[in-house]
This record gives structure tokens, C-alpha cells and sequence, in this order.
């Protein structure tokens, strides 16, 4: 079983051509339905009492959500975003923590035993909290944004000396590693201590940075891109739920499942961002997955 903690949110996104307003995001929201489709998945956040009815079933429906936290009192993480022309740049207009400031994550007992962790886009400081309420996890994956990084830095440094495998945007990383060059952002987010470090590049793929190796892996073409708004975390389900499945041990040393397991998170970052929100992963069947997965590795003659 994988465990996703981070941010369930409505978010309002706004691009040149359409706007969608409160709509179900948050990384963690994302990353656990990508993820979802390989292994199951157990869920922690916390929501508010502005979360709609069809968004709560909409989860329940594909996760465990005996970790997800509904607070009366509070309002649901927002974020409302405007996406410039190529869809390519965000600007963010605001961000609400509401419902997630100060949440003192509660991992249910039956979640204790996971050995598969992955901490979404969410407070560092939570994030090192929750990770000794688990016995004796395997595998811990983490993630940031620049938020955290612009208000936590310390505390996202931290965090990721305690897992083994961030993955980070080539923004994330040149901000936190106060760097412009990515190479040098790599080896030095694998000097706090994780098996690897993944820098996302966008439509251009990502780098790959595991002991003295630096991989780049292009990213898939794709056409039609509606939102793209999730991509990253979309990315980081598929990648971990693939590498999990796919797994004899070993996880964060296996070079080529690292590898395999980048394709399958770039395919299912794909799927997210063909469409508002989280439609876009919930069309999908694992034929659909299979077969995009398929058409990628041709391309790259693998």
C-alpha cells in the first residue's frame, strides 16, 4: 500500500482561453488517483466544510480515505492561478491555507505499517511530523513548491535528508539550491542525503540524478494540453505507484525501474493535463495507460 499525505484543494484556474473555478485539486489529490492506478492507496489530508459532496465521493470512490480529516470550522486549501498563452508560465493570484495551517496530521492505525510513502506539495514541518508516525517505511518520496521553500526553507531541507527520493521543478530546485545551473541543483539536492533526486523540466522532460549518474529523459509530445495544473504531481503518483508494482526490492537503487518508472509518471502527467482538474486522470482506463506507455518508449527506442 502507498500512503499520500499533502494538500487536498479547490482550485480556480484561470488560462487564456477558460477559467474553472473550485475545482478538486491539491497534489496530493492528484499524485494518489495517478497512483491509484497501479497500487492501492491510502490517503491523509485534511478538508473543510466548503468540500463539495461529489468531490469527497469522486475520492472515496478510487482511495482509502480513512486518513482524510473533515474540519466544520475551516474552509478548504484554495489556490487560484493564471496560466499565461503557451501555457507554460503560472502566476499565482492567491493562496489560502485555511484548513491546512497548522493541521496536525493523524495516521489511522491501519496505515501505520505502510512501507511506501510519498509526501506531496504540503508544510515541510508536517511533513517531518507525520514521518515518524510510521513503523518502518521502505521507500519516502517528497515534494515542494516554492512557497515552502520562500517561507520553510530550512525545514524543506530537512525533510528531504529524511527520505529517499525528491522530485522538484527546475524552479523549485535553482530556488532552494540558490543555483541556475540544474546539474549542479542536482547534485546538490542528492548531497542532503536521498538514493535520487528528479528535476521536472516541463514539456522537456527531467533530469534524473542518482549516484555520480545525471540522466535526461525527454519528455512525451503531446498535442492537446488543457490545464496543466497537476502535471508535476501527477507525475510523481505514476512514478512511485509504476516503481512500487514493478518492484522486487531495492527500489530507490534499481537504475532501470527508476527509469521505467520515470516513462510511466511522464505518461500519466500527460492524461492530467489534457483536461480541467483532475477529469483528465479520471477518463482514463490502465489500457489507455498501457498504450500511450507503449507509443513513448518506441519513440525513445527503448
Amino acid at each position: 500500500m502507498l500512503t499520500v499525505f499533502g494538500s487536498i484543494a479547490l482550485d480556480t484556474t484561470r488560462t487564456p482561453f477558460e477559467t474553472k473555478e473550485r475545482i478538486l485539486g491539491g497534489a496530493a489529490t492528484y499524485a494518489s488517483m495517478a497512483a491509484s492506478f497501479f497500487v492501492p492507496v491510502s490517503l491523509i489530508g485534511a478538508i473543510g466544510n466548503d468540500f463539495p459532496d461529489k468531490y469527497y465521493t469522486q475520492l472515496s470512490n478510487k482511495l482509502d480515505i480513512k486518513g482524510l480529516e473533515r474540519f466544520n470550522d475551516k474552509k478548504t486549501f484554495f489556490y487560484d492561478s493564471t496560466f499565461d498563452f503557451d501555457l507554460s508560465h503560472r502566476t499565482t493570484n492567491i493562496t489560502e491555507l485555511n484548513v491546512i495551517e497548522n493541521f496536525e496530521p493523524i495516521v489511522p492505525a491501519e496505515y501505520k505499517n505502510s512501507k511506501y510513502i510519498y509526501l506531496a506539495n504540503n508544510d515541510p514541518e508536517q511533513n517531518i511530523q507525520i514521518i515518524d508516525s510510521f513503523n518502518s517505511p521502505e521507500l519516502i518520496i517528497c515534494d515542494t513548491i516554492e512557497y515552502w521553500i520562500h517561507n520553510k526553507k530550512d525545514s524543506v531541507i530537512s525533510m528531504i535528508e529524511k527520505t529517499n527520493g525528491v522530485v522538484i521543478n527546475d524552479q523549485e530546485a535553482r530556488l532552494l539550491c540558490n543555483n541556475s545551473n540544474l546539474v549542479k541543483c542536482g547534485k546538490q539536492l542528492l548531497s542532503y542525503g536521498p538514493n535520487f533526486a528528479i528535476i521536472k523540466k516541463g514539456e522537456h522532460g527531467v533530469l534524473l540524478f542518482i549516484g555520480d549518474e545525471v540522466i535526461p529523459i525527454p519528455g512525451y509530445p503531446l498535442e492537446s494540453v488543457t490545464d496543466p495544473t497537476g502535471a508535476g504531481d501527477s507525475f510523481a503518483g505514476g512514478f512511485m505507484g509504476y516503481l512500487i508494482s514493478k518492484s522486487k526490492g531495492h527500489l530507490a537503487n534499481d537504475l532501470a525501474l527508476v527509469k521505467e518508472s520515470i516513462l510511466m509518471g511522464s505518461i500519466m502527467g500527460t492524461f492530467a493535463i489534457e483536461e480541467f482538474g483532475i477529469d483528465g486522470l479520471m477518463r482514463i482506463t490502465i489500457e489507455d495507460i498501457v498504450d500511450r506507455y507503449d507509443k513513448y518508449k518506441k519513440m525513445l527506442h527503448i
